[in-house]
Formats: C-alpha cells, structure tokens, sequence
C-alpha cells in the first residue's frame, strides 16, 4: 500500500517538473523572439526617419521639370554653336581653314563605317558560300567528283602535249 501510494504521489510530481521544464523553455524561446522583434521595430524606426528626412531636403530643393531642361540644353547647344561660328568668323581665312569642322569629321567617319560594314558582308557572303560548297550531300544523292574551282585549275600543272 506504501508502494502504490508513494508511486501515485510520484507520477503526478515527475508529470509536473516536466511541464515546468516546457514551460520555461517556451518561455525563453518567447523572450528571444520578443527581443529579435524589437531589434526589428527599431531598425524600421530608424529607416522610416531616414526616408522621412531624404524627402524633406528632396522638397526644399526646387525641380526643374525634365521637359524644361531639354529645352535649356537645346538652347545651350544653339548657343554654343553660334558662339562658335562667331568665333570662327572672326578669326582670318587662313586659320579658319586649319580648325576642324566636326560635320566634315562626322561625315568621313560615316563613310568609313560603311565601307567597313560591306567589307564585313562580304567576307560573310564568303564565308556562306565557302560553308555551303562543303556542305554534306545529303542521303542518298549521287557522288559525284567535285570539280575544282577556277584558281586551283589556274594554278596547277596540266600535262602538255609534247610533239614526237
């Protein structure tokens, strides 16, 4: 009877310890995330003033909407190129001819890019062309023996016929 008495008293102690242990290392577990979560909120405070202080020194400073900006840049750039011919025609005839008119640059730049860009055709017609002579037949076609090309007859040694 001592026994069943001591084991019935032990059981529900042993029962409670461990929700004690649980309860605590739940406890801990909510403190870590209640402290993780305010480390959070802080950070966001501080980013939250950070924006709030980009965009008042954004509306002290006065914008210049963008479409009145391209045209002080277009009138900069008329500017600039009537200053530039006034210059140009203050100067002697003799000088004038030694200063570089940039169009005339332009110009010779783009014909050279041209001629550059049917160069580079060329060679890729070429390249095709030289691809497609070697091109596999496909099955079944008739081999037939491949002729040489005009510059290789050219070049190579045909028998002559000798006179007895």
């Amino acid at each position: 009877m001592k026994k069943i008495f001591i084991l019935s008293m032990l059981i529900p102690l042993a029962m409670i310890c461990s929700c004690q242990k649980q309860d605590s290392a739940a406890e801990q577990q909510l403190a870590q995330r209640k402290a993780e979560l305010d480390t959070r909120e802080k950070a966001l405070d501080e980013r939250e003033k950070a924006l709030a202080e980009r965009e008042k020194v954004r509306a002290k400073v006065p914008t210049i909407p963008s479409d009145a900006q391209s045209r002080s840049q277009v009138r900069d750039a008329a500017q600039l190129k009537a200053e530039r011919e006034r210059r140009l025609q203050q100067l002697p005839p003799d000088l004038q001819g030694l200063i570089a008119d940039p169009s005339q640059g332009r110009d010779e730049n783009d014909t050279r890019m041209q001629e550059r860009l049917a160069q580079r055709q060329r060679r890729m017609e070429e390249l095709r062309r030289a691809r497609m002579a070697h091109a596999v037949k496909p099955f079944g076609a008739k081999a037939t023996s491949p002729t040489p090309s005009p510059a290789i007859e050219a070049t190579s040694p045909s028998p002559s016929p000798t006179p007895e």
